[in-house]
């Protein structure tokens, strides 16, 4: 499936056209210091996500700004703004709404492979660039972490095994590291994926966990593997109340039952 998606997008960069430049500067918020200082126990990216290649439409219609909020209101530390429209149903002006409304660091969440989508993101107001190691040889993920540096951005590098990040690390060692528990080429998830790849982040890193979180337990399940932060999209977008959800995913019995393993 990712390289169905990654031969997409390369096919509607051939048509790519960037955005102008605003007239406004932009406010940089910083992920790694929001998730470093969480509202909760366990820092949250909270995503706005319509649809996924694996379960469909999430919901017929969204409106960014105003679901991004909302996650604010509720404690999220940032937010992560899927701009892929063929399989996601995101939009670049998602994104723009997103930052217009909060004052957190927004993550630009997409299949980045050319420099122009990362200045794209900047001229969009993003905070962040997500970047993933299954898509990119680790040389030129390192020039896109660097591309993105140069304009005030952040990179959460995204990883799915051991060996991907070990990949990554003779290269250059990122600040922020995603362990994705969803397989992109089987779409399989398991919250273990965390606890294998986490031996292997450097200390120092802030190591997030991605995908297949639902409730308080699997938050319990995250900070007992070292993580500093879970990105949660279906789980948030899916429910009758993203604000009650989030209180949800960090309230209960779950924090104090150490039996989990």
């Amino acid at each position: 499936m990712l390289s169905k998606i990654v031969k997409t997008k390369a096919d509607e960069l051939a048509v790519f056209s960037m955005p102008k430049k605003g007239e406004e500067s932009i406010v940089h918020y910083s992920l790694k210091t929001a998730l470093t200082n969480p509202n909760h126990k366990l820092g949250l990216i909270a995503e706005v996500k319509q649809a996924s290649p694996s379960k469909g439409v999430f919901a017929r219609r969204i409106v960014a700004g105003d679901v991004a909020e909302a996650y604010a209101c509720a404690g999220a530390d940032a937010i992560s703004v899927l701009t892929d429209r063929t399989y996601f149903h995101g939009s670049i002006e998602n994104l723009k709404a997103v930052k217009a409304k909060v004052q957190l660091p927004v993550l630009r969440k997409d299949f980045i492979i050319d420099k122009r989508q990362i200045e794209e993101a900047a001229r969009c107001g993003a905070d962040a660039i997500l970047l993933i190691a299954a898509a990119l040889d680790p040389m030129e993920l390192h020039e896109f972490y660097l591309a993105a540096e140069e304009r005030g951005m952040e990179s959460l590098v995204e990883v799915h095994s051991v060996s991907e990040l070990e990949s990554v690390l003779q290269e250059f060692t990122p600040e922020i590291i995603g362990i994705n528990n969803r397989n992109l080429r089987t779409f399989e998830t398991r919250l273990s994926v965390t606890k294998e790849v986490a031996v292997a982040v450097p200390k120092g890193a802030v190591m997030i966990s991605e995908s297949g979180i639902r409730n308080a337990q699997d938050i319990c399940y995250l900070l007992k593997q070292g993580a500093h932060a879970a990105l949660v999209g279906e789980a948030l977008i899916c429910s009758d109340s993203p604000e009650e959800k989030i209180r949800e995913l960090f309230s209960g019995s779950a924090f104090h039952d150490t039996s989990l393993t």
